[in-house]
């Protein structure tokens, strides 16, 4: 890459451009991203389903890593992502998938990678391709999620999502939480877990927005009982955002000075890259349940002198009866043939011994 004055406007500020060549990966990047391409092929095979790499999309426009297909037709495009990719081009890859049938499902190691909450999308831990190629176990870390109601009350574990500190506001809160943030902890999903059920249609695709804006949401993979779950309590259905009209991915120039200090060694872990952090493992925002009116106590109906004759037939015990008593108006019983009817509440005794 190379500086170069760039036109915004009626400025030139100093932009970072790209030489004019193949850009070819390094031999890490591409062993690395090579693995988990074939390990995703590779288990969809072991699982029955029809897989392949390299799949042209959008009449060759983009390429999906790997496009895997469930038995019912559903169609999963894998887009192996390690390396930075400006926003834009996660929207417009994801937008031409879905045009064509295809669910995006976007794989990054990074917890600031551009593509976290623009595109469904999971978290895998950076490890060598030596690892992934020899089938070392790949949990999800971040982009799937479960769906937990809770009941807001002193015995709660959980938060408020309405009240400030301690309090408590007595309704239901429904959110989306990690599988080692449930309560109880649930079973964390792995690699091989998503490419099964992703094609299955037993994990779906969701996008919650915040409650508070009206743009900013999350992506993410849940269990479809959860998403049905879900859409019948918000009583909605949010399709994949389209990508903003103008979104700016101009590398500029900082001025700022270049750290020249060797840190090999140092404790701690030093970060040089200033990107904020995009998957912070904090709850979706949540929803807070509408109250249901108190339901009234029914009694519970009768059975019929037939049904019981035949109940105490079955069961081999005498009948017994109902009657009003003359005192209260409580139903009384009769236990036996020749017993007496006894009122529980005024404990009278009718036709009595």
């Amino acid at each position: 890459m190379f500086i170069r004055r760039g036109r915004l406007g009626g400025r030139r500020p100093l932009v970072a451009s790209h030489l004019p060549l193949t850009h070819k990966p390094t031999p890490t990047e591409s062993a690395q991203h090579k693995a988990t391409k074939e390990r995703v092929v590779a288990t969809a095979s072991r699982y029955g389903l029809d897989a392949d790499s390299e799949v042209p999309v959008a009449n060759r426009r983009s390429v999906t890593d790997a496009l895997v297909t469930g038995p019912a037709g559903v169609r999963i495009g894998w887009e192996i992502q390690y390396h930075h990719l400006s926003p834009s081009s996660v929207h417009r890859r994801s937008a031409h998938a879905v045009e064509h049938g295809i669910t995006p499902l976007w794989v990054a190691k990074d917890r600031t990678a551009s593509l976290i909450d623009r595109a469904p999308w999971v978290r895998v831990d950076d490890m060598p391709w030596k690892d992934i190629a020899d089938g070392k176990e790949m949990p999800l870390r971040g982009g799937y999620r479960h769906l937990q109601v809770w009941k807001c009350g002193p015995s709660s574990d959980r938060h408020c999502l309405l009240t400030e500190g301690a309090g408590h506001c007595g309704g239901m809160h429904a959110d989306w939480f990690l599988a080692a943030l449930c309560q109880p902890q649930k079973r964390a999903t792995h690699l091989e877990d998503l490419v099964l059920s992703s094609a299955t249609g037993d994990s779906v695709p969701v996008y919650v927005p915040h409650r508070g804006s009206g743009r900013a949401g999350r992506h993410m993979w849940v269990p479809a009982t959860d998403c049905a779950l879900w859409q019948e309590i918000v009583d909605e259905k949010t399709p994949l955002p389209e990508a903003p009209a103008e979104e700016d991915d101009r590398i500029t120039y900082a001025e700022q000075e270049i750290d020249r200090n060797c840190r090999a060694g140092e404790e701690g872990r030093f970060v040089s890259d200033s990107r904020p952090i995009r998957d912070l493992g904090q709850s979706a925002g949540g929803i807070t349940l509408a109250r249901m009116p108190p339901q009234r106590l029914r009694r519970p109906g009768l059975i019929t002198p037939v049904e019981r004759a035949a109940a105490s037939a079955a069961l081999g015990c005498p009948p017994w009866e109902l009657g009003p008593c003359s005192g209260c108006g409580q139903l009384m019983r009769r236990y036996g043939r020749n017993a007496a009817m006894y009122c529980s509440v005024c404990r009278r005794v009718l036709n009595g011994r």
